[in-house]
């Protein structure tokens, strides 16, 4: 289900339909439960780990927020032992056996909290994901693995306030356009947004290789999708972007928001940290893919992970299923990607950028090509190829703006010719 990150209603919508599908006297209970947590955590001070049904009620793990810092904090080696602890704790479903949920209290050495009910918990399957979903917005999350794109406008700050509200406005645009277009071809993605004030970072709610591989196919009609309205449009009202695709881990949290905790969540990680990484250095309109091991889609090796290049492999297999699909009023007659490949190597050869950030750490991706046949006309979008190694700089380029004399079916058979024209005139050192 596709959110706005400044409005939940549909998420908020969905809770409610599934509290209404749980029986009055359970609702009663997750709604003193929801009372008492937040009581408890008074605005953000403490955070919830685990809980445990009782059968007077819960137990429930609440430290102050700054304890899982400190606990991570001490000697290296004992620091990596607490912090793979934690995120194991924070991983996944949040219920404890009870005497699990007391080994966890003496290895943290705090006490649990005691939460009355008026009658037991029922063990149904509606209850228990209602009262999961209440302590991971209460508390902090650990995704050990998952998908993450960020889309990046370039040259943002260069822009009046007006160009800047329509560039996000259209980028917004084409997110809920390929997420309507995918729908249409029978694949939902349950995606979430927060925003970089100059783009946006999307993962999808839902885990797993199809949520992955899902996220990349709405990557490439994103891309798309604002690549023909670019081509359409007059000024600078539409963003020239530069794009990323990386798996990886993050934590996930809810802010303080007022007296209560937000309804949407904010990822920081891993993934985050080296998304923002790659795109500093991305040219205009590239498309960068982080090398990652993916986990094995349906019908790959059992327990084999996957590479960046095969990763993609299998995801360029299933483009088949966008087939056509409508881009501004023009079928997808054809649809593939590849990883640009080594100079002089074959194409099974992909070429690994070296990315040095401005911290001087080193950072490796690969330069990502799409090609699409829109009714005949052959679109190439991302660029052509991209240097081995590229360093911190503030080189970027203007945007080309459209003659304002050539007609929107024009404009849209020439994006390739404009793409091209980027190309040339865009440089990374």
């Amino acid at each position: 289900m596709a959110i706005d990150e400044q409005n939940p209603d549909s998420d908020t919508l969905a809770d409610e339909r599934a509290r209404n599908a749980i029986s009055i006297v359970q609702r009663g209970n997750l709604k003193t439960l929801e009372k008492t947590l937040r009581r408890q955590w008074r605005l953000g001070q403490n955070i919830v780990l685990c809980w445990s049904a009782d059968e007077r009620g819960l137990l429930v793990i609440f430290v102050p927020h700054y304890f899982l810092g400190n606990y991570c904090a001490s000697g290296e080696e004992v620091c990596n032992a607490n912090e793979a602890f934690i995120r194991e704790l924070i991983s996944g479903y949040r219920r404890k056996t009870r005497d699990e949920l007391f080994e966890v209290c003496d290895r943290l050495e705090v006490a649990p909290t005691f939460i009355k009910l008026s009658t037991a918990l029922a063990e149904e399957e509606r209850v228990l994901e209602a009262v999961e979903q209440l302590v991971r917005r209460y508390g902090l999350s650990y995704v050990q693995s998952r998908a993450v794109l960020l889309f990046d406008i370039v040259e943002f700050s260069l822009f009046t306030p007006f160009e800047q509200a329509s560039q996000l406005n259209s980028l917004s645009y084409s997110l809920n356009s390929a997420y309507n277009k995918l729908l249409a071809r029978g694949i939902e993605i349950n995606f979430a947004r927060t925003t970089t004030g100059d783009g946006y970072y999307i993962w999808n709610r839902d885990l797993g290789p199809d949520a992955n591989r899902d996220l990349f196919y709405f990557m490439l009609l994103v891309v798309a999708d604002n690549a023909v309205a670019r081509a359409a449009s007059h000024g600078n009202t539409v963003p020239v972007i530069r794009t990323g695709y990386h798996i990886d881990g993050h934590y996930e949290l809810y802010q303080a928001e007022g007296v209560n905790p937000t309804v949407f969540s904010y990822i920081v990680g891993d993934v985050t940290i080296e998304l923002a990484r790659m795109l500093a250095e991305a040219a205009p309109d590239q498309v960068l893919i982080g090398d990652f091991l993916a986990e094995p889609h349906e019908g790959a090796i059992a327990g084999k992970n996957l590479r960046t290049d095969a990763f993609v492999n299998v995801c360029d297999r299933g483009l088949q299923a966008l087939v056509g699909t409508q881009l501004s009023g023009k079928s997808i007659g054809a649809i593939s990607c590849h990883l640009s490949a080594q100079e002089g190597a074959s194409q099974d050869e992909p070429a690994l950028i070296r990315i040095i950030d401005k911290h001087g750490l080193s950072h490796h991706a690969y330069n990502l090509q799409l090609e699409i046949d829109l009714d005949g006309r052959q679109l190439s979008l991302g660029l052509d190829s991209a240097p081995q190694e590229t360093e911190a700089s503030c080189e970027t380029t203007v945007p080309v703006q459209q003659s304002p004399t050539a007609s929107s079916q024009d404009m849209i058979d020439d994006l390739a010719s404009l793409l091209q024209k980027r190309r040339n005139t865009g440089s990374t050192d």
